[in-house]
């Protein structure tokens, strides 16, 4: 178990004016000073009487055999961004009549939650596998029935296909129990989040998940949890918006898909926080938007206010930054080892260091928080008047010096440790800490003589591998004939420093570590014994740790709007963007992008959208769904004015790339996604389809894109679809909820040539492009040679001569069209609108106009025996 990763701020060591100070080692802080001091996994040797397993090639022995271990390929969407895998997820899934009903339970190590689901899935196990992404597991746990030789399930299959980088472990389905799972349950839950008994006590899967992945922690971690010390939640799959991994992998939504390792992605266009739990929680957020108007309002009613009160929000955030991982620190807090190791003992005292810093900073947060007056913060307030703070708070200071501080700095922490606790307590640790005091001074007095004898400027430095170790600037010219002295050993050289020791002062290091063992074993007893008097208390960190986290993102989407003139969102029935952009786009662009206007509402959700390549198509189809994202997420949007109908699901078709390791074609992967699209698609979802049907001939990809559209024009989904085929564009004749939008574009000659050349504009406007041939036009930028761009021009226009009818709408079907959308916008004004009705008479009076000018334009067009 690591120590809680190091904040942002130091704080000042224990000060030996302290009425309870010791006399401390002097001045000892060397240049080389490696982070805190860690404390190490607990050995994973079992106490209990192994299980036999059954074995199997690669199976480990022990008390639940993995059966086997595969590697596996974390995606973009899954990969964290700040730490390390540390989620164990267990997966168990029904038989008979009830397959398809799957359990799943996960638990963080370093996070001391377990989160149950269980839910219905299809045959594509499409939730199974979102679900899977965004906890992006360490270990995945399934019964070993499930992976039967030439018998393996569906849902087994599917796992270790997608997730190949994923170590992948199988247990007896015994240990998948759900009376256990309740019985855990009962006896691990804290009492504030008792209920999640009532709501699972029938949902048998997801309790022998429970079981199991609880069972196997406590197999490979060595330890078990304290009783009533773990936040136990039930999450259903119908709290939240649905993004397949495949939809945040071709948004970018974590992780850019050229180079993973830059920000250039909508968490990393967010991403303010300052506190490990804050970047975990936005991440989680963005992955699994809420859909609850009333839930993100008050979310946005926050961050309006944070926005309005700046130096209060300064406040804030100044707070928020000096907190650790109050998640990591409850996960080892909570768990007991079942062996006591020098790593143990070291790490529980640190953790109490880390538990006191954190508790004195809650009077500093509820001050920063009383001022505000929105529902949300003064909740989070009220969840901080919790006396038990202080309780825990006044209980350590009993023990521990109240001088006793966070510190950077490896040897800086040490002092720290050695020192936690107030002396008198424990003389035979007094007596530890005045030989630990006299050893660390001996040795600065030894270095001190060796640096007169030799007359060498040398220095005391320390790091955390090597303990205290003499360091001196290489270019020093006391060296005689650049070689130091023969006493000195382990000699190296790093830039312009040497780094070396003496036997002398490797014999001292080994007294000082014995030293500090002692040290760190007394303290430790009397840790634990604070600790067992506070375990009844400590679950208001619960309540911290979720403040801290909802608040440092919170102040994290405020910032970003500092940054940018971001609108506070609207819910209601229809998605409205005046002058939105793309948020990553302008994080990286040296001019803010070309803002464009977005209209979809029931009477109109299919916006078919053409233009030539790199004329925005795709930018602006990805800026609408990352914009959907930020709204029910609770952040403002980049633009004027948004409102945004509540997505429940939103799917993603973009991308040319074929895949080697399904061996698909790229005709075969876009037909798989856009399958998975269809069988998973509802009237409450948001669809953005980036070309179709470009893998296969043009007759059979037309015929393709045509039927996709017919089928998805029956839901009330809103759908934007980006296309080359202008074929495509004269379905709106037949449907008149189909709307046509088009890129425009300018044509410039140059100069020099008589060359002409595109211009791209990036504006969005009505109607279909009237470009031709602009692959063409593309390809003559190329080096392609004169002669092929000539030849492809006469084919071309060949082609079009034979095959190409222009098909026209007759007035009949213009005339119903314009009937419809008067009768849509009418719907849409009673549904939504606030104007007074004087305004409303004369908004009225222009649908009127505009629905006469459109039967006249409908009346000139020529009939069929006219044409």
């Amino acid at each position: 178990m690591e120590e809680v990763s190091a904040a942002s701020t130091s704080f000042s060591a224990p000060s030996s004016s302290s009425p309870c100070a010791e006399r401390r080692p002097r001045g000892l802080l060397g240049s080389e000073q490696a982070p805190a001091g860690r404390g190490g996994d607990p050995p994973s040797s079992s106490d209990e009487q192994p299980l036999r397993p059954e074995r199997d090639g690669g199976s480990r022995s022990g008390f639940m055999a993995p059966f086997l271990s595969r590697g596996l390929e974390v995606t973009s969407s899954s990969v964290s961004v700040h730490n390390a895998a540390s989620v164990i997820v267990a997966v168990i899934e029904g038989r008979g009549l009830a397959r398809g009903e799957v359990g799943m339970a996960s638990i963080d190590l370093k996070n001391p939650e377990v989160v149950l689901s269980q839910f219905a899935d299809n045959t594509t196990y499409a939730k199974v596998i979102t679900k899977l992404r965004i906890l992006a597991p360490l270990e995945i746990i399934m019964s070993n029935t499930a992976c039967d030789t030439g018998n393996a399930t569906k849902l087994f299959s599917l796992i270790t296909e997608n997730f190949k980088n994923v170590t992948f472990t199988t247990v007896q389905r015994k240990y998948f129990h759900e009376t256990k799972g309740l019985e855990y349950i009962a006896q691990l839950c804290i009492p504030e989040f008792s209920t999640v008994l009532m709501e699972v006590q029938s949902k048998y899967y997801c309790l022998a998940a429970v079981a199991a992945v609880l069972k196997y922690v406590e197999f490979i971690q060595n330890s078990v949890y304290a009783p009533k010390s773990l936040k136990i939640s039930f999450h259903g799959s119908e709290q939240t918006a649905m993004i397949d991994s495949t939809s945040a992998i071709n948004l970018e939504l974590i992780t850019n898909n050229r180079n993973p390792r830059n920000g250039h992605t909508l968490f990393g266009a967010l991403n303010y926080t300052k506190t490990p739990g804050g970047s975990r929680r936005l991440r989680s957020n963005i992955l699994e938007p809420l859909i609850d108007a009333d839930t993100i309002n008050t979310r946005l009613d926050s961050v309006q206010e944070l926005l309005q009160e700046e130096e209060l929000f300064l406040g804030l955030q100044s707070v928020i930054s000096r907190f650790l991982d109050t998640d990591q620190l409850l996960s080892v807090l909570v768990q007991i080892p079942k062996q006591d190791t020098v790593n143990a003992s070291e790490s529980k005292i640190t953790n109490l260091i880390y538990l006191k810093h954190t508790l004195e900073l809650v009077e500093p947060l509820k001050d920063a928080l009383k001022s505000y007056k929105t529902p949300l913060l003064k909740a989070y307030y009220s969840s901080l008047e919790d006396n038990r703070f202080g309780v825990i708070l006044e209980k350590i200071k009993t023990v521990i010096n109240d001088d006793t501080r966070y510190t950077k700095g490896c040897l800086n922490m040490r002092t720290q440790k050695c020192y936690a606790v107030k002396p008198n307590i424990n003389e035979f640790l007094d007596i530890a800490r005045r030989t630990y005091t006299e050893i660390v001074d001996d040795i600065a007095g030894m270095i001190a003589q060796l640096a007169e004898k030799y007359n060498l400027p040398l220095k005391t430095s320390f790091s955390s591998a090597r303990g205290f170790f003499i360091q001196m600037s290489a270019d020093c010219a006391a060296i005689h004939n650049g070689q130091l002295p023969s006493e000195f050993t382990k000699i190296t050289k790093m830039k312009n420093v040497y780094s070396f020791t003496s036997q002398d002062l490797m014999k001292m290091n080994e007294r000082c570590q014995e030293s500090l063992r002692e040290i760190y074993h007394m303290t430790y007893l009397i840790v634990c014994k604070l600790l067992s008097e506070i375990y009844e208390h400590i679950h208001c960190l619960y309540k911290l740790s979720d403040a801290v986290s909802m608040l440092d993102m919170l102040q994290s989407f405020a910032h970003a709007c500092t940054l940018s003139d971001y609108v506070r969102p609207e819910f209601t029935d229809t998605l409205a963007i005046k002058e939105g952009w793309h948020p990553v786009l302008e994080k990286i662009s040296f001019e803010k992008p070309v803002a464009n206007n977005t209209y979809i509402t029931e009477g109109s959700n299919f916006i078919i959208i053409t233009g030539p390549n790199m004329s925005g198509k795709s930018t602006y189809l990805k800026q609408i769904a990352l914009s959907q994202i930020m709204a029910q997420i609770g952040s403002f949007v980049p633009a004027e004015y948004s409102s945004f109908r509540i997505a429940e699901q939103i799917f993603t078709r973009i991308g040319m790339d074929d895949d080697i390791e399904t061996n698909s074609s790229t005709f075969m992967k876009e037909m798989k996604e856009i399958a998975y699209i269809i069988q998973n698609a509802n009237d409450r979802s948001l669809i953005i389809i980036d070309e179709l049907g470009r893998g296969t001939s043009a007759e059979e990809g037309i015929g393709i894109c045509y039927a996709v559209c017919e089928y998805l024009l029956n839901l009330k989904a809103f759908t934007l679809f980006a296309t080359h085929f202008l074929e495509l564009c004269q379905i709106d004749a037949l449907y008149p909820n189909v709307e046509n939008n088009y890129f425009e574009v300018q044509h410039v000659r140059s100069s020099y040539g008589s060359r002409e050349k595109i211009a791209y504009t990036y504006i969005l406007s009505k109607g279909h492009t009237e470009e031709k041939n602009y692959g063409l036009k593309a390809a003559e930028v190329s080096s392609l040679p004169p002669s092929i761009i000539q030849d492809a021009k006469e084919i071309i226009t060949l082609i079009s001569r034979q095959m190409l009818k222009q098909q026209r709408s007759t007035p009949e079907t213009l005339k119903k069209k314009a009937i419809y959308h008067l009768a849509n916008m009418l719907v849409q004004t009673a549904r939504n609108s606030r104007l007074d009705p004087d305004s409303l008479r004369i908004y009225l009076k222009g649908l009127k106009k505009k629905y006469e000018t459109d039967c006249l334009a409908a009346e000139q067009v020529p009939t069929e025996d006219q044409q």
